[in-house]
């Protein structure tokens, strides 16, 4: 499984596709950004992909950390989006629906 890097130019349907598309087929994925404005494109997207896979009965988790990279021979800290499928015992309850009258 490839790792989904997003930059501040990335476009948030996009990434959010890439999103929900790794899930479905992997069960996890690996969202990496350097700086605010990438990681803010990668929060946005995951929000999006996290209503995609809703809609697909798919609940999901995240998990932010932070993870050391080295880009031309310099380190640089970067915040990695860790998404799994969330556990059964953690998942949203289905709100109770009205009964008929």
């Amino acid at each position: 499984m490839d790792m989904i890097k997003v930059s501040a130019n990335s476009r948030t349907s996009a990434v959010a596709g890439a999103i929900a598309g790794v899930i479905r087929e992997h069960k996890r994925a690996e969202v990496q950004a350097i700086g605010a404005g990438a990681v803010n494109q990668a929060v946005k997207a995951l929000v999006l992909a996290t209503s995609y896979l809703k809609n697909d009965g798919i609940d999901v988790m995240c998990m932010p950390e932070f993870v050391d990279v080295e880009i031309e021979d310099k380190v640089r800290t970067a915040i990695k989006l860790v998404v799994e499928l969330r556990p059964p015992a953690l998942q949203s309850p289905v709100p109770p629906t009205e009964p008929d009258m």
